[in-house]
């Protein structure tokens, strides 16, 4: 999910979870004064857009970044202590120079559901989320939303619009959980009849099957690219299980209708494969390079990776790189995470290919 969203959600969790403020000079002092609902909201906000701080990592390298993504800052495991930090933080802030303010206590709570809601935006997601970071770098991903989802940042911000005019009232952001809760499940429906739609094409076309899935897609919960692994390669198409007839678009259409037209009906579906290691010449060289040390963190990284090509030049220098097809999206002007490795006798550099031009990476 993208930070404004996440920040968005933090902000709507403060909403909720805000308390009404004692009346001065009602009953005794609490122990633990009640924030002002300005200051949840902002707590909210805050530890919410902390986990993205992780960008941090691409200072060092851009493998380094890749790697640490939505790492530590991200973990279930680390999130109490994450809480415990910034919520510590922020008391101490607003009560810099002597001034009266909640303890810490205060914000625990709505900074942890924050940091909560972060992580929970990330993992319906397919990119993946290292929950269970720094015991686990597995990559936990629902994959039932794309990265950028207007509607769900829609139905966020409507919510705390309302709440902004109905200061008193929590219903407004209190709804738009519930509504975000229902627009997911519409997308796991999504995600359930594209996964249907990829079984039934292997099923009639004999593919054997080793693993079936789909990646949501922009532009509506019902496109997705299906995809079915045989062992050797991958059969995918770019489909929207609801429609019944394709849509057609034009450069003067709305960006929504344009990024939403080459998902074709079901029954109209056009099947693409990808080799994972090429089915020719090359393959050997393929192999070899997705086997070679240097190319460990894409491995771990890629979900579909499929070979995306082969070189060699008259100096005898080799090359092969791979994509993922999680990333392949229809509409898209350049492709990105496409990685490879270029050498001579197995002294390989490392390199991402960015349209046609190949970008060197320092492995250190």
């Amino acid at each position: 999910m993208d930070t404004l969203t996440h920040a968005l959600s933090g902000a709507l969790v403060g909403r909720v979870l805000a308390g009404r403020r004692a009346p001065a000079g009602a009953g005794s002092a609490p122990v633990t004064a009640t924030p002002p609902v300005w200051q949840m909201v902002v707590a909210g906000t805050v530890a919410a857009t902390f986990p993205d701080l992780d960008f941090v990592l691409g200072w060092i390298s851009e493998l380094t970044y890749l790697r640490g993504h939505r790492g530590v800052t991200h973990s279930l495991l680390l999130l109490p202590l994450w809480g415990l930090t910034i919520a510590w933080l922020l008391a101490r802030f607003w009560q810099r120079g002597g001034r009266p303010g909640a303890d810490w206590r205060s914000f625990y709570v709505v900074v942890c559901s924050a940091l909560f809601v972060h992580i929970l935006g990330d993992l319906i997601t397919q990119f993946g989320t290292m929950i269970l970071a720094p015991l686990s770098d597995h990559r936990f991903g629902w994959g039932t939303t794309f990265i950028i989802d207007l509607p769900f940042t829609g139905i966020i911000l409507a919510s705390l619009l309302a709440s902004a005019l109905w200061r008193s009232s929590r219903v407004p952001a209190t709804a738009a959980l519930v509504l975000l809760a229902g627009w997911v499940g519409v997308q796991a429906t999504g995600r359930a009849e594209a996964i249907d739609a990829a079984r039934a094409y292997a099923a009639a076309q004999g593919i054997p099957v080793v693993e079936l899935d789909a990646a949501p897609r922009p532009a509506s919960p019902f496109n997705w690219t299906a995809i079915v692994f045989d062992g050797e390669r991958y059969h995918y198409a770019h489909i929207n299980t609801r429609r019944s007839e394709p849509l057609v678009a034009t450069e003067d259409d709305n960006f929504i209708r344009r990024f939403s037209a080459p998902y074709r009906p079901v029954a109209m579906a056009q099947w693409q494969v990808g080799e994972r290691f090429g089915n020719g010449d090359g393959r050997e060289l393929a192999q070899t390079v997705w086997q070679a040390e240097d190319f460990a963190f894409f491995r771990w990284f890629a979900m579909f990776p499929v070979l995306d090509h082969v070189e060699r030049d008259a100096s005898g220098q080799v090359c092969a790189a791979f994509r993922d097809l999680r990333f392949v999206t229809p509409g898209r002007g350049r492709e990105p995470f496409i990685y490879g490795l270029c050498g001579v006798a197995g002294e390989w550099r490392l390199f991402e290919r960015e349209g046609d031009v190949r970008r060197w990476i320092d492995v250190r």
